[in-house]
């Protein structure tokens, strides 16, 4: 059975994207383990008037309250007993954030993370922002990033932003197995500058590749020519009613092309108004070409 790890920081923001990974996880019939990162108070933090006892079981104590805020935080959410939704709540100790998730992912062998992005919150361990970008720089499964304004669970067309690269082609194959249960569209769609054409001949090559190897009915290739790429692919976002946008996340390479398509990435990561899913490159070596 799949793994999805979602991990939380309490906020508003959180709270969709709970919503997103219970629902993921159902229709997918996987696994939802939910997560929330503390570090322990700093003595002067502890620091009271009143009468403690002699050893207090900081680390019980402490893992305790963080689980019992798990369950309140579920239960509000999805309205119901997150026992009987068969949701799994662990609080993690760790003074970094990111290392506590990706150490959970990785001990849990996850398929997924799942996080908010634009979150407010006051407290020290926000998982929202900067630190879900670590996550997709860092982790080694896909990183789901859900804004706070995106309020469609139901995953009818999924756009993949691809730059031909052969990593391209593993991750793509792991994005179908999120498409299956829905029976959601993939579309795979490149945007190349203006000076760069690419024939009818090679496009045909790269259509018939993708099918050659991802298994998936429900897939196809559309390449837009343009020097305006972020206005381009919002417009291609639009007209398709993209439910889910995915891509690869790449190291730095030093190649004219790739810095083009690197810069629409970052911008569309500010973007921020669809789900955003994101592979790391470098977990996506040749896919069997």
């Amino acid at each position: 059975m799949k793994t999805i790890l979602y991990a939380t920081d309490y906020s508003k923001n959180s709270e969709l994207a709970l919503t997103y990974a219970y629902n993921l996880s159902s229709k997918m019939k996987a696994k939802l383990v939910v997560v929330h990162v503390f570090d322990y108070p700093t003595f002067l933090d502890t620091i009271s008037l009143k009468a403690e006892p002699a050893f207090p079981d900081l680390e019980s104590d402490t893992i305790k309250k963080h689980t019992a805020n798990l369950s309140a935080f579920c239960n509000r959410v999805l309205k119901n007993d997150s026992s009987i939704l068969n949701i799994d709540l662990e609080a993690i100790e760790n003074k970094s954030v990111v290392k506590g998730i990706i150490n959970k992912a990785y001990a849990l062998d996850a398929f997924l993370i799942v996080t908010g992005i634009k979150g407010a919150s006051k407290l020290r361990e926000v998982i929202m922002g900067s630190t879900a970008k670590q996550l997709i720089e860092k982790a080694s499964c896909p990183v789901l990033a859900i804004p706070s304004d995106s309020v469609k669970t139901e995953i009818k067309t999924i756009v993949y932003a691809s730059d031909f690269e052969e990593e391209d082609f593993g991750a793509i194959d792991k994005l179908t197995e999120i498409a299956k249960p829905f029976n959601a569209k993939i579309s795979v769609v490149h945007i190349s500058p203006l000076d760069e054409h690419i024939g009818k001949s090679h496009k045909k090559e790269l259509e018939d590749k993708l099918h050659k190897y991802i298994d998936y009915p429900h897939l196809k290739l559309d390449i837009l020519y343009a020097d305006s790429a972020l206005n381009t692919i919002k417009l291609y976002y639009q007209n398709s009613n993209a439910d889910l946008i995915a891509m690869l996340e790449r190291e730095d390479k030093g190649v004219k092309q790739k810095v083009f398509h690197r810069d629409l990435v970052k911008r569309i990561e500010d973007y921020g108004k669809i789900p955003l899913l994101s592979f790391n490159a470098s977990h996506y070596g040749i896919f069997h070409l």
